[in-house]
């Protein structure tokens, strides 16, 4: 949809801008405004496929500092609407969006087929699938400008990915194809629904049920097939065309292992609509573009996705691959706080001085700066884990298994402290639903409730990857051979880094104490840092970049490291670091070894 007329311009004012008020990033490509993420692009990606997607993820940063991020704003201050009735009075319940909603979906799906582009080859004319790390670089541009409906985009991709896996050859025919289009009129987008009343985190308290009834017709003509009765209890993209949902079959057992995965239309194949019912919208606090909702189920029908008694563990696929999306929005958000706290120091004057000038100002952006770059390294490293298990690389397996929840745990909840800090350093006006801060600070908080509290995350680390896979010798593993393959890092440091994961990596074997697991999450933070710090310090030297050498750092001495509350911090390395991060454009790794070595 063309922006004239439709919605109101998106350019800045033609009267001149009040110097006295701080800038902000509209207008910003936010590919060209990274280098950091254009220099891991490099180093993930194939150089033909790289050269091949640089004009799209160009585009796409145009975008999304431009007319996507103005789309997102109207889509937050007009969220969808439920309508219980058609005009005829039946019962046909419908969502009705704003028109900015639905552009924002033609973007993500048939201009970008970010749904599509790791399950079928063809999306930009590219004859293979992509490899999971351009697919999450998309979604890292795209949700700099918007959050909510990356939550549709995401379940719709990981739905097709958990269909196409499981379903049997008659629901792929009907199906597939559809889930994978990019035609508007022709695509079918997924949603998930887990969550009741009963079961949240604890999903094997769910009290679906579901009945094989042998007259059951689909509208195909063909009888026989499950029908599902209960309540979901938090529906997001509520209005979805194929839905992935557990309920519990007919006398099987309690508890997780009991629940059955399925896969529920919202319309039969003779166009009626499913026996369900959308009763409510939840009024969030954040994501208020994207539709979540109560659903009630009467008898709808559904198919079964693989053998009924692995339901719950085959929808974990799902379910870990939305964790580490979680973990690039929180990556994208970050950046977005990063880039808007820069745009007001360097544009925002007081006391007679620029903010960008002032000690403290330095200081507050350096920790803006350090958890948003973590986040970016573990993009690249978790997503090219990914790409390696499924290319069958058992080792890469493990390796995934103990970095998708650590990504998910630690990005998602430092994406709320920078979001406030971006806040406060725009002030009062960060407060005021005009500008984006305030969208930031309320999106942000969702990356810690969805696809599993911190306490589930951080135990799921603790408990299960490291004490029941083993995944923590492969993570060991991992950083030793990056460290060692990291040229022209000083040998002290990397001897440093070694001894911080290995006793990272023991602090979190012993957290499995048997009597509460209550250091877990201090565990899963530990391995955190100290896992993108030894990345952060390899990534300098495959790519000269110095300033990851700086972050490197950073993250040792203030992620790492206690402090006396009580004394003076000799933070005389930080106003180096300052100096390097924020006035320089470029830094190469020498230089930061000799700032190092101080």
């Amino acid at each position: 949809m063309a922006d004239g007329g439709a919605f109101p311009s998106i350019e800045k004012p033609m009267t001149p801008l009040d110097p006295r008020i701080a800038g902000d990033c509209r207008g910003m490509n936010f590919y060209r405004a990274d280098p950091a993420f254009r220099n891991l692009l490099d180093l993930y990606l194939p150089d033909d496929l790289r050269a091949h997607l640089e004009p799209h993820y160009d585009s796409l940063g145009e975008l999304a500092g431009g007319h996507l991020d103005h789309l997102a704003d109207l889509s937050d201050k007009h969220g969808p609407v439920l309508h219980p009735r058609d005009r005829f009075g039946r019962d046909h319940e419908w969502i009705e969006y704003h028109p900015a909603y639905k552009e924002m979906e033609k973007i993500a799906l048939k201009d970008y087929g970010l749904h599509a582009m790791t399950n079928r080859p063809g999306v930009f004319d590219w004859p293979k699938k992509f490899p999971y790390v351009a697919k999450y670089g998309f979604q890292y541009l795209y949700v700099q400008a918007e959050f909510g409906i990356m939550c549709p985009i995401s379940v719709t991709d990981t739905s097709t990915y958990l269909f196409m896996r499981y379903a049997d050859d008659e629901l792929k025919a009907r199906y597939g194809e559809r889930l994978m289009s990019q035609d508007m009129d022709e695509v079918l987008m997924g949603a998930q629904f887990m969550t009741e009343k009963a079961g949240g985190s604890d999903a094997g308290a769910a009290e679906s049920v579901a009945a094989f009834d042998a007259d059951a017709d689909d509208g195909t003509g063909k009888k026989g097939h499950w029908r599902l009765t209960g309540d979901k209890w938090f529906c997001s993209h509520a209005d979805g065309d194929l839905v992935m949902i557990l309920a519990r079959p007919e006398g099987a057992p309690d508890g997780s292992r009991g629940l059955g995965l399925f896969v529920m239309p919202r319309y039969l194949e003779n166009g009626e609509k499913n026996s369900y019912t959308i009763i409510r919208l939840k009024d969030k606090l954040g994501t208020r573009s994207m539709a979540s909702g109560e659903v009630h189920l009467d008898g709808a029908i559904a198919y079964p996705l693989g053998d009924l008694e692995n339901g719950f563990k085959n929808m974990l696929d799902q379910v870990n691959l939305s964790r580490l999306s979680h973990g690039v929005r929180a990556a994208a958000m970050m950046r977005r706080c990063l880039n808007e706290s820069l745009a007001v120091a360097h544009t925002r004057s007081a006391f007679k001085q620029r903010l960008i000038d002032m000690p403290l100002v330095r200081r507050q952006l350096l920790k803006i700066m350090v958890p948003t770059e973590q986040s970016l390294t573990m993009w690249g490293a978790t997503a090219q884990a990914l790409d390696k298990s499924e290319a069958g690389d058992d080792d890469a397996t493990r390796l995934l298994r103990i970095l998708t929840p650590l990504y998910k745990f630690r990005a998602c909840r430092d994406n709320i402290q920078v979001a406030t800090a971006a806040t406060e350093m725009r002030g009062g006006l960060g407060y005021i639903e005009e500008w984006v801060n305030a969208r930031l600070v309320r999106d942000a908080h969702i990356g810690t409730l969805w696809e599993g509290t911190s306490n589930i995350i951080g135990l799921d680390v603790v408990t299960r990857a490291i004490t029941k896979s083993g995944a923590d010798v492969d993570l060991a593993d991992m950083l030793k051979e990056k460290l060692e393959d990291a040229d022209g890092v000083p040998g002290q440091f990397k001897g440093e880094l070694g001894g911080l994961i290995e006793r990272a990596i023991a602090f979190a074997k012993s957290a499995d104490d048997g009597a509460g697991n209550t250091e877990c999450r201090r565990a899963s933070s530990a391995l955190y840092h100290a896992t993108s710090a030894a990345l952060m310090a390899w990534e300098a030297s495959k790519t000269g970049d110095g300033k990851r050498l700086i972050l490197s750092r950073l993250v040792t001495d203030h992620r790492l490291t206690t402090k006396d509350p009580l004394t003076a911090a000799d933070d005389g390395f930080g106003k180096v670091a300052a100096e390097l991060l924020l006035d320089r454009d470029q830094v190469n790794v020498e230089e930061a070894a000799a700032a190092m070595a101080g």
